[in-house]
């Protein structure tokens, strides 16, 4: 039995837009994401890091227009040695962390960590060196299991700080943000679990409606999946 068909049996219950979705990644393209009702309430582009190329960064800070992060889940992080980036104020000792501690309305503590860049790129910020950190750090978290040191092997390819921001997942038991629904979208499809995304604002600069960003999505021929899809799914997994 195919992967792809394998995998369809176990979520055989699921919505039939998860299916769509994940055909889509695997294919390299965008999903778009709404998280909740009564969180952030913000719909975000997504696709998989592996597959970032400078064409989709540019079309992400374009129709998109939000931060662009690429995600990673807890337990990569750990083994590279990735902390939080609030985690890393709080042992800083420089006291004006003490007053710049995060407070998140709509959650529990941001999933932020450190920004990072791919030592070959030049300044970093372009669309091709952007395109460039990601796909290498997909590549990177692809080859970990292979190393002795990742902490070793992460520091001879990338610097920080840099120009693509971090998130680190802590899996959608915990938090229920875009850092985790993306990743558990990219375990889902079986793909490196790394999504690269960004929130869609209108053009009042505002974060877009699920309703505009519905609209959206069907104007440029995209799958629209909210949080809850991910979940359902992600518990009959």
């Amino acid at each position: 039995m195919s992967n792809e068909r394998h995998l369809f049996n176990r979520i055989y219950d699921a919505r039939d837009v998860i299916k769509k979705a994940i055909q889509a990644l695997r294919r390299g393209e965008f999903v778009f994401l709404f998280d909740s009702e009564g969180r952030e309430e913000e719909t975000d582009m997504v696709i998989a890091s592996q597959f970032i190329t400078p064409e989709k960064i540019r079309f992400m800070r374009k129709e998109g227009g939000g931060l662009i992060c690429t995600t990673l889940p807890k337990e990569y992080a750990d083994r590279i040695g990735l902390p939080y980036l609030h985690e890393i104020f709080e042992k800083s000792g420089f006291p004006i962390f003490r007053y710049l501690t995060p407070k998140v309305k709509y959650d529990v503590l941001p999933s932020f960590s450190v920004t990072i860049n791919h030592r070959e790129n030049y300044t970093g910020i372009p669309d091709k060196d952007r395109a460039k950190t990601i796909r290498e750090f997909a590549r990177f978290l692809e080859r970990m299991n292979e190393m002795r040191s990742p902490m070793e092997e992460f520091g001879r390819e990338f610097i920080s700080p840099g120009h693509v921001h971090l998130l680190i997942s802590a899996g959608v038991d915990k938090r229920k943000g875009h850092t985790e629904l993306a990743t558990t979208l990219m375990q889902l499809a079986n793909l490196i679990p790394s999504a690269t995304i960004v929130e869609i604002l209108g053009d009042d600069g505002n974060s877009m409606s699920k309703e505009d960003a519905k609209k959206m999505a069907n104007k440029l021929g995209i799958i629209f999946l909210e949080g809850k899809d991910i979940i359902d799914a992600w518990s009959k997994w």
